[in-house]
């Protein structure tokens, strides 16, 4: 596959470079790899010649479009229509991401209707819908991965918040210490999104000041406090970075990852990752960037319920094998740690396989073979029977959700706090084990 790199500013000038073996540093930043058939920018597919020199290519899309069973499967095709169901990236965040959300199916649908009722163009910057699908997400960390996910437990939070010992803020931290519910976190957040500018530029000052005394004086809370300072000092004067102070503050290791359901408020801060999500361009954006932010359409879909936040490690599937599931029928997301071993990967529905380190030797059932190295990906049709792959290192495979989704359930286990007053991460009982985190993918290089 030929996959288009999107370069927007708070991109890596290194990491995807050198994931794909290219010069490093680029000359310009590079954000996001995107591997699918995404309309906006779709992959292509290449044919080599024996000596694997490119003689034809041909848009995804377009092949998936030409021939929708073939490449689809018929469960895919119905379920989803004639176009892939996921977007598979590798995301490279040098500087933080927009705060944001993603809305429900049913949101997304009504959303885009009353857009497109009102005459508004699908690339108009101040459009919130582009389409009519959810739009879950999953990051694995290649590299240390840091973020902000879902809103923190009310009483940390007032503790946090209380602890600065800033005067200005105690009218807004009694909104959620008088109702510690979704209700008084809901009311703490517009309150503090919408805080007029002659107020918020003088509490902004008085927060910074105090983050950096409590910093000073080791408080348990300095890892917020030194992103709050961070946030400021990229976005000055942005309520978003006061709202930032209401979210759970996660770091992954490699081989971590976090899934993003609809209504979930979260930032990406710094690190490298594979993504996967719902083929969808639906984002509704808070603060803490130049783009359009439509602060009353993102509070008709934050989902303001609070707590810790599921960090999945993967279930043990096959030897070597680690599944994230989510229960999303759109996509499924494993990592396979090969060692010389062989796989079967036929699968009823579209497949893609992205290698992070090492290489592969990909054999169909006529026996072509093509070689997947470090950064490269391919294709595998629904069609494509008797696909079995061997080498060593580390591959993460994308295919649809459809059997997952049917048969899983989520039952999560609460262990104990990672040391920041962000609040701690509940791993899934298929990554508790230490013998899971040491065999995370290495890093890339």
């Amino acid at each position: 596959m030929h996959n288009r790199i999107r370069p927007y500013a708070w991109g890596s000038r290194t990491a995807i470079a050198e994931l794909l073996g290219e010069p490093s540093p680029a000359p310009h930043p590079q954000a996001e790899l995107w591997i699918g058939a995404h309309p906006a920018d779709s992959s292509s597919l290449l044919d080599l010649d024996p000596d694997g020199i490119p003689v034809r290519e041909a848009s995804l899309a377009d092949v998936i479009a030409t021939d929708p069973t073939a490449a689809l499967g018929p469960a895919v095709l119905q379920r989803f229509g004639p176009r892939l169901p996921f977007l598979l990236k590798v995301l490279a965040a040098a500087e933080p991401l927009s705060l944001q959300a993603h809305p429900t199916t049913e949101q997304a649908e009504l959303g885009f209707v009353r857009e497109e009722a009102a005459g508004m163009p699908l690339n108009s910057p101040n459009r919130n819908y582009k389409d009519r699908s959810h739009k879950p997400e999953l990051i694995c960390a290649l590299t240390e991965f840091h973020a902000l996910c879902g809103f923190r437990d009310p009483h940390r939070t007032v503790s946090l918040l209380a602890d600065l010992q800033v005067p200005q803020l105690d009218h807004y931290l009694a909104l959620l210490a008088g109702q510690p519910d979704p209700d008084g976190m809901r009311a703490l957040f517009s309150s503090l999104i919408t805080i007029p500018v002659s107020l918020l530029e003088p509490l902004l000052t008085d927060v910074f000041a105090a983050c950096v005394a409590r910093i000073a004086e080791g408080h348990p809370g300095s890892t917020e406090y030194r992103t709050a300072l961070q946030l400021g000092e990229r976005y000055p004067g942005d309520p978003g970075v006061l709202a930032a102070l209401l979210l759970n503050r996660i770091t992954l290791t490699p081989g971590q990852a976090l899934t993003l359901p609809a209504g979930n408020l979260h930032a990406y801060l710094s690190g490298v990752g594979v993504e996967i999500m719902a083929n969808s361009d639906n984002v509704l954006r808070g603060g803490l960037t130049p783009k359009h932010v439509d602060v009353p359409e993102l509070m008709r879909v934050l989902d303001f319920s609070a707590g810790d936040v599921p960090v999945l490690g993967g279930h043990p599937g096959r030897a070597g094998e680690w599944v994230y599931t989510t229960g999303n029928a759109e996509f499924e997301l494993s990592r396979i740690e090969l060692s010389g071993d062989e796989w079967d990967l036929t699968h009823d529905g579209p497949q893609v396989l992205l290698a992070v380190d090492g290489e592969c030797a990909v054999q169909d059932a006529a026996g072509t073979s093509i070689t997947v190295r470090r950064g490269r990906s391919v294709w595998i049709s629904a069609e494509d029977r008797g696909v079995r792959i061997k080498g060593d290192g580390t591959v993460f495979r994308a295919t649809d959700g459809l059997v997952a989704a049917a048969g899983t359930g989520g039952v999560v286990e609460a262990l104990p706090g990672t040391g920041d007053e962000g609040g701690r991460v509940v791993v899934d009982p298929g990554s508790a084990g230490e013998g899971d985190r040491q065999a995370a993918p290495r890093r890339p290089e």
